[in-house]
């Protein structure tokens, strides 16, 4: 948007159209007469084709109508902030619900919580960069100074009950009829002063403490909906009862269809989940004899009858209704991919004729390797040496459920529904990834449990705003132009010059403008 700058030359005074930007921390500005000012009346008077271009845009005139006037001084002084990014995610918070959530949780910190986490979304940087990232760009003047005492403060004072309100608020926007996923991951400490922090199985293989992290998200909205955390040495099955029971308090009797992957299986859990009568769906894997003799009983599956085509895929499917426990049943989804079957052995069969070409060349260096006695057999020659076989049991034995998949559920009744349902579960995968690597989780560096909670909590409120961007940017297609990184700097670009308090958005670039459509900005201020 253009604004108008008074410069005297002699005894006049001219009126000039000004577009402003800045290069190089400078505030620069192209300009073009379009006036001057009347030196009896002190009015301005404008050219005629200024005039009719403005009036043809639908923009305002001052004089004539009340576009604002400003020295050329009031422009050396004034100051240029990031806006696009800012703004998107302003509009993200107010129309999901996430601000009104927060500032009924915790009014007091609402402010701060959300500037940290949109500070992690536009940077990624650590916390202690929030105050500077502040002073560049345009967000509320409520949020105070920010410096690294003051977040150490605020990481302490947002408390278990405020944390609890804000997901029971969260929760109560979600769909009625949404799915549930969950999942758990770890993540890693560098404090020895977290409670929850202990040494135990670490998903990214790293050699420090962590905390499990367990995360639910509708499968309808793809939005995070609740976190809770655990102690770094419990098994993913020990959490599902505890975690399942918290989310029942928190959604408030809503109905929830609990989607879990292979981790999550065990007859007990199954058992619970039936005893509750809670809906579920959940991959069994083939170290259960039940998936085993499952697929056992399956083995001609592959028929044109039983045929699937459900995301590019061209699958066999059958679906029985098994007994499960003492009064119980469950539907039992047997799915076979012949296409990844043949493409999975081909890649252990590949895979093992290197390995015993390799160990050909020099076996005393592999016959104690675990991966190569998995599958070849060392044998020593009495005229000296070693010769190497291929064991071909072993080959069978690893491919011997390649291409095969078992769902069960006490809901889902049709192969096609339970497949789909848990094929869109890996959007809590996702949500991890961007927690982990997008908004810099992976290890915390904080020092105390409070702390903890809440920089956790930070990150998720940061994970609801990324998976908003994320969601809008897949089903625009807008992934084929850029990545999320790309559309994040595209938009923090565009900036807004503050003169004596006014401020005036400069235009944005066409890129700016197609994401600003895709995300359904269309002030005119924008557009």
């Amino acid at each position: 948007m253009s604004y108008i700058i008074k410069n005297p030359v002699g005894k006049h005074t001219y009126l000039y159209e000004c577009e402003g930007y800045r290069e190089d921390g400078k505030v620069m500005g192209h300009r073009k007469t379009v006036g001057k000012i009347d030196p009896v009346t002190g009015a301005p008077v404008y050219k005629q084709e200024y005039i009719q271009r403005m009036t043809a845009a639908g923009l305002q005139v001052e004089g004539i109508q009340s576009q604002p006037l400003f020295s050329i001084d009031d422009v050396k002084n004034s100051s240029v902030l990031e806006f696009g990014l800012v703004h998107l995610l302003k509009k993200l918070a107010l129309d999901s619900g996430l601000l009104s959530a927060l500032e009924s949780a915790m009014p007091k910190f609402a402010s701060q919580v959300y500037s940290l986490a949109s500070h992690l979304v536009a940077s990624g940087d650590p916390f202690i960069y929030c105050e500077e990232w502040l002073r560049s760009v345009d967000i509320a003047d409520d949020v105070g100074p920010m410096s690294s005492q003051r977040i150490s403060e605020l990481l302490r004072n947002v408390t278990f009950g405020m944390r609890e309100k804000f997901y029971y608020e969260w929760a109560g926007k979600r769909s009625e009829s949404e799915y549930l996923a969950l999942d758990i991951t770890s993540v890693s400490s560098y404090s020895e002063l977290i409670e929850d922090v202990e040494w135990g199985y670490n998903r990214d293989g790293d050699e420090l403490p962590q905390i499990n992290l367990c995360l639910l998200t509708g499968e309808t909205s793809k939005l995070p909906i609740y976190q809770t955390t655990y102690s770094g040495s419990l098994n993913d099955v020990s959490t599902l009862t505890t975690t399942l029971s918290k989310f029942d308090h928190i959604i408030n009797g809503k109905p929830i269809l609990t989607v879990m992957d292979k981790g999550f299986f065990s007859k007990k859990n199954v058992d619970n989940l039936l005893s509750t009568d809670k809906k579920f769906v959940i991959a069994v894997p083939f170290s259960s004899a039940f998936a085993r003799t499952q697929v056992a009983g399956q083995r001609d599956v592959d028929s044109i009858k039983n045929g699937l085509f459900i995301g590019g895929d061209s699958l066999r499917a059958v679906t029985k209704k098994r007994a499960w426990g003492s009064g119980h049943t469950v539907y039992a989804h047997i799915f076979y991919n012949p296409v990844r079957a043949v493409n999975s052995r081909e890649k252990i069969v590949s895979k093992v004729i290197q390995m015993r070409d390799t160990a050909l060349s020099e076996p005393e260096k592999y016959i104690n390797d675990d991966d190569y006695c998995k599958y070849l057999e060392f044998t020593k020659r009495r005229t000296g040496g070693f010769s190497v076989e291929i064991r071909e049991d072993a080959i069978e034995n690893a491919c011997k459920h390649l291409g095969w998949l078992v769902i069960i559920s006490n809901h889902i009744a049709e192969a096609r529904d339970a497949l789909r349902i848990y094929r869109t579960k890996d959007v809590v995968e996702k949500s991890f990834l961007k927690l982990k690597n997008s908004i810099d989780l992976g290890r915390l560096r904080v020092h105390g449990d409070d702390a903890m909670q809440t920089k956790i909590f930070i990150g998720f409120v940061a994970l609801v705003l990324l998976s908003q961007i994320h969601n809008v940017m897949f089903d625009h297609d807008l992934y084929k132009r850029w990545t999320m990184k790309q559309l994040l700097r595209i938009l923090s670009k565009q900036r807004v010059q503050v003169i004596k308090g006014s401020r005036i958005i400069l235009p944005p670039t066409k890129e700016q403008r197609d994401i600003f459509t895709a995300f359904g900005i269309a002030d005119c201020l924008l557009l």
